[in-house]
């Protein structure tokens, strides 16, 4: 290295010197306003999480019925399938598909015009053999007379006798072949033997139709009042048992409708099905306004009886977890618990807590999935979207 080299080296120093320097001054800033902006940041996540908008109810004490749901189905308390007891050609339907009839009413008319002639000519020889047996008890009276005078024999008198009482027979059998072809003829019109609700008509006016013809000629329902037959578990039979399996209300609901019907259990089976261990029960409804329709299958429960002062809460409360069920209250400061509890049972509005809750517990029933024990909720009204209703 020369004495210039030298000279050169000593006089860049300096200037090397100055530029780290200012390096390290511009690290230090960048790195304050790093540390700056993160204690910025650490002030705000210690002001703790976002409040969680919920919705609320209170868990009440009340009397709740004990129940037992099924599924049932609707089955008339009567049916008939009208059938001819004579044959003949159909002239005449009284009656449309689908109609409802009472008891009693003209449903058929079979051509009557053979039976009314065979009426006839009963009636005609039941009035002759009248005239004949008349006769002959007028001889029996007088040879009565002429046999006690000697005037004829007693064999002659006995003679008169008989022939009185073969009269007598004849007019008998007269009387019950006309009695016969009046009820052949009454059965030209035919009548509904119960108040129901006709089917399909299998036969149309200008046919010929048999006596007892298998396929009959239309089926009644009755349907006003109607039966509601379901089977429940053998081990219900004591406590539907105890007012000898009546008085019990029973309530169905039919498929996609919000109002239910309400009967009466009126039948319990004398047996319990070895195959399924249930028994069968049948409730009767009024079916006033025939919602409830032969063949239907609906929703049953039988009320068993009531239990009091159980604690209560909308169904929508209760959360399912591996460790049981549970729900969320809100405490007096605003923020969310979480409680396990025991459901006793449910149905689609109410569930029924053995244990967990006492009472007057403000309950969380929408927003659930973004508490947390220690969580800040705000109270919405029924009305208003929760965070899980808006996602």
């Amino acid at each position: 290295m020369t004495t210039q080299d030298l000279h050169n080296q000593q006089a860049a120093t300096p200037r090397m010197n100055r530029v780290t320097h200012a390096t390290l001054a511009l690290a230090l800033s960048v790195a304050g306003a790093g540390a700056l902006s993160g204690c910025k940041g650490g002030d705000k996540k210690a002001s703790g999480p976002p409040t969680v908008p919920v919705t609320t109810a209170v868990a009440v004490r009340k009397t709740v019925p004990v129940s037992v749901r099924a599924i049932g189905h609707v089955e008339p308390i009567a049916t008939v399938a009208v059938k001819a007891r004579i044959g003949g050609e159909l002239t005449e339907v009284h009656f449309r598909e689908g109609q409802n009839v009472s008891a009693g009413a003209t449903l058929f008319t079979i051509d009557p015009r053979q039976y009314a002639a065979a009426l006839r000519q009963a009636e005609a020889q039941l009035a002759r053999d009248q005239a004949q047996a008349k006769k002959a008890e007028a001889d029996v009276a007088r040879y009565r007379d002429l046999v006690a005078k000697d005037f004829v024999t007693k064999e002659q008198y006995d003679q008169i006798v008989a022939t009185a009482g073969s009269a007598r027979a004849s007019v008998e059998a007269d009387q019950a072949n006309a009695d016969n072809a009046r009820l052949q003829l009454a059965y030209c019109t035919i009548t509904s033997p119960i108040a129901g609700r006709t089917g399909n008509l299998s036969v149309k006016v200008g046919n010929l139709i048999k006596a007892n013809d298998d396929r009959g000629l239309v089926t009644i329902n009755q349907v006003k009042p109607i039966n509601v037959s379901f089977t429940v578990p053998a081990q219900l039979l004591p406590q539907i048992a105890k007012n000898d399996g009546r008085h019990l209300s029973v309530a169905v609901l039919l498929p996609d409708e919000a109002k239910s019907e309400q009967g009466t259990l009126t039948f319990v089976d004398n047996g319990v099905d070895p195959a399924t261990s249930t028994v069968l029960l049948k409730a009767t409804f009024p079916n006033d306004d025939e919602r409830l329709w032969t063949g239907q299958f609906v929703d049953v429960t039988l009320i068993l009886g009531e239990e009091a002062a159980r604690v209560v809460v909308p169904a929508a409360t209760v959360q399912s977890s591996q460790q049981g069920d549970y729900v969320f209250i809100v405490k007096p400061d605003k923020t969310a618990e979480l409680r396990l509890v025991k459901v006793a049972r449910r149905d689609e509005t109410e569930a029924v807590i053995e244990s967990g809750l006492q009472g007057n517990e403000t309950v969380v029933t929408d927003g659930q999935l973004r508490l947390v024990t220690g969580s800040r909720v705000e109270v919405k009204a029924a009305g208003q979207a929760t965070g899980s209703e808006a996602r």
